[in-house]
């Protein structure tokens, strides 16, 4: 497997990968996030997701096979992103690939993440990507890290790890 990373607009059938991926065990583990059942989840894409002309959404392909998805979301007058990447993927440099091409895509700055604090993995990420913590919030019981990208040339467009290569 070459891990050819790409983004493409979401398709209909991205949809069921999108949930069967938010229902891994380990992917709501480590994320914190409460899966959603089917009937909910399709709902809230059709509506806050895919129809909403302020929300910037992309399939994150791997070899042409759907991976996760990315999008960028307004809460208030704050850009936010957040990401999924199937299991399978992770480890393999596919987030980083991802992301960089997305915030390649994305224009707003400052562009803000706030990944659960005990994904060490997200966290990482983030940060070799060029976002820098700027405090903690409370999500309900979790406490989750507060990133700021402040600018476009915080995030190095080029690959930066030999793992990035296609």
């Amino acid at each position: 497997m070459s891990d050819q990373v790409q983004l493409r607009d979401v398709e209909e059938a991205d949809l069921e990968a999108f949930h069967q991926q938010e229902n891994d065990p380990e992917s709501v583990r480590r994320s914190r996030f409460t899966p959603r059942d089917r009937p909910t989840f399709m709902k809230h894409w059709a509506t806050k997701v895919l129809g909403d002309p302020g929300v910037f959404v992309q399939t994150v392909t791997v070899d042409g096979a759907t991976a996760g998805s990315i999008v960028a979301w307004w809460i208030q007058d704050q850009r936010f992103i957040g990401y999924w990447l199937d299991r399978q993927y992770w480890g393999r440099g596919v987030g980083t690939k991802a992301l960089r091409l997305f915030l390649g895509r994305e224009k707003t700055r400052p562009l803000y993440a706030d990944p659960v604090g005990t994904n060490t993995g997200s966290v990482r990420l983030l940060e070799k990507l060029g976002f820098q913590q700027i405090d903690t919030v409370r999500h309900g019981e979790d406490e989750h890290v507060l990133l700021m990208l402040a600018s476009h040339t915080s995030a190095p467009i080029g690959p930066q790890d030999p793992r990035d290569n296609p």
